[in-house]
């Protein structure tokens, strides 16, 4: 029936699990079932499952313009200078005088 609506719905095969993240916490579903029902150029996922965890998700101590102060100052790139804050906990003193000496 689903056919003739051209609604076509497929389960997903071998799903160990899902994980939906948002700014504030990850969901993860453990066995999950994952089905995918793709409709008139649309694609709908329904995600079932029986395990569910809820982790919260830290905000990072610091903000953008830090790794950029941080990355100027110890002439590193912004990669460098984002490992270096994280490692200090978010103390942009510390991240700089880590990566400069």
């Amino acid at each position: 029936m689903l056919d003739k609506m051209g609604v076509n719905l497929e389960e997903i095969p071998d799903v160990e699990e899902v994980i939906i993240r948002t700014a504030t916490k990850d969901l993860i579903i453990k066995r999950a079932s994952v089905s995918q029902i793709k409709s008139k150029g649309a694609d709908i996922y329904q995600v079932m499952g029986e395990d569910v965890e809820e982790v919260i998700r830290e905000k990072p101590k610091y903000k953008e313009d830090d790794i950029l102060l941080v990355a100027q100052q110890a002439h590193v790139s912004s990669e460098r200078a984002k490992v270096a804050l994280e490692e200090s906990g978010g103390d942009l003193a510390q991240a700089i005088l880590k990566l400069s000496s």
